[in-house]
C-alpha cells in the first residue's frame, strides 16, 4: 500500500488553477525543471534515479516538457507544481509512454500528457508494468492511448478526477489502442473522470478481475471510428454505477455500450452490478443499440438504468 503521501486528492484539473495562486518552485533548484526535497534536477531520469528505492516526490515545473522517465524501484510521486500547466509533449521511453512505471509504486498528480505517438501504435501517456498507479487530477490528450498497463493481479490502478480526450486508433493495420486499456489488474478503479472524442478503439477497455467504474462521463458525441464506451472483455466483478454515456454517431461498432466478456470468460463475472447510470444514442437517429451485452453466461446484477429511446437493456450474446 502507499502512504499517506500518495493519497492526498486535489480538485479537478480545470478548477484548481482559478481557485490557488501559482505555487512556485523551491528556490534551491534554480530554475530546473524538475525538483526533489529542494534539489533541481535538468532530466526526469535524474530525478527518478535520485529517490532509487527510497520514496519521494518529483514536483515538475509549469511548461511542455520533452523528456520521459522509466521508473525501476522505489515509490515515486509525479506532482506538477501547478495542476494542469505541466505538460508532458511528445516524447517517449523505451518506445512506450511519457512514463513507464515498474517499481514499487506511483502517484501521477496535475499532470497532462499529449502527442504521444510510437511505431507499434501504443504510445501512452503512461505505461504502467506492475505495482500500484494513483491518478488524480490529470489530463490526457491527442495520444494514441492515454494509460496502458501490463498485468499485475495483486495491484490497483486508481483514477480520479481526469480526462482522456482525443484517444485511441484503429488503422495501419495494428491492434487497435484505447483511452484506457489495461491487463489483467487486481483491481480497476475510476471515479468523476471525463472520457470524450475518441478517435478509435474502446473509452475504458480493462481485463481487471474487480471494477469500479463510478461516476464518470463518456461523451462520445464528436468520437470518429470509436466502439465501445466500457469493454470487459476478459468479464469482471464489482460495479458499473452513476455513470452517464452517450453514444456518438461516427462509430465503428455501435451495437453495444458496455460489453462484458466478449473476447474470452477468464474472470468471473457473476453479479457484477451495473445501476444508476444513464445512457442515451444520438438523438434523431434511426438506430438501436444494446445498453449491455453479454458473453459471459453469468447472472449479471442489473439494476435500475434510465436508458434513452433505441437502447435495448440487456442481450446475452
Amino acid at each position: 500500500m502507499l502512504k499517506p503521501l500518495f493519497r492526498r486528492p486535489l480538485l479537478p484539473l480545470l478548477a484548481l488553477p482559478l481557485l490557488f495562486a501559482p505555487a512556485p518552485l523551491p528556490a534551491q533548484t534554480g530554475g530546473a525543471p524538475y525538483s526533489v526535497d529542494g534539489r533541481g534536477f535538468n532530466r526526469l531520469q535524474d530525478a527518478v534515479d535520485a529517490i532509487g528505492e527510497g520514496e519521494g516526490t518529483i514536483r515538475i515545473a509549469p511548461g511542455y516538457h520533452r523528456d520521459c522517465a522509466v521508473q525501476t524501484a522505489g515509490r515515486i510521486a509525479f506532482v506538477a507544481a501547478e495542476p494542469g500547466r505541466a505538460v508532458f509533449d511528445g516524447v517517449t521511453c523505451e518506445g512506450k509512454a511519457a512514463l513507464v512505471l515498474r517499481g514499487a509504486g506511483a502517484r501521477v498528480n496535475g499532470l497532462v500528457f499529449q502527442n504521444m505517438r510510437v511505431p507499434d501504435g501504443n504510445g501512452a501517456g503512461i505505461r504502467l508494468e506492475t505495482s500500484n498507479l494513483d491518478i488524480v487530477n490529470a489530463m490526457f490528450r491527442n495520444s494514441e492511448q492515454g494509460i496502458l498497463t501490463a498485468d499485475d493481479p495483486a495491484a490497483t490502478l486508481t483514477i480520479d478526477r481526469s480526462t482522456f480526450s482525443r484517444l485511441g486508433r484503429c488503422d495501419r493495420g495494428l491492434s487497435c489502442a484505447h483511452s484506457v486499456y489495461t491487463g489483467i489488474y487486481g483491481r480497476v478503479v475510476v471515479t468523476r473522470t471525463r472520457f470524450e472524442k475518441g478517435s478509435g478503439g474502446h473509452y475504458l477497455k480493462t481485463r481487471a478481475i474487480t471494477v469500479d467504474i463510478n461516476d464518470n462521463s463518456f461523451d462520445d458525441t464528436q468520437g470518429t471510428g470509436t466502439n465501445y464506451m466500457i469493454d470487459l472483455p476478459s468479464g469482471s466483478v464489482g460495479q458499473i454505477a452513476n455513470n452517464l454515456l452517450i453514444q456518438g454517431r461516427d462509430k465503428e461498432n455501435y451495437s453495444a455500450l458496455i460489453a462484458v466478456a466478449a473476447e474470452e470468460r477468464k474472470n468471473p463475472s457473476r453479479g457484477l452490478s451495473i445501476t444508476g447510470n444513464r445512457a442515451s444514442l444520438p438523438a434523431g437517429m434511426d438506430r438501436r443499440s444494446v445498453f449491455v451485452a453479454d458473453w459471459s453466461g453469468e447472472a449479471l446484477a442489473i439494476g435500475a438504468n434510465e436508458l434513452g429511446a433505441g437502447l435495448a437493456r440487456f442481450e446475452k450474446r
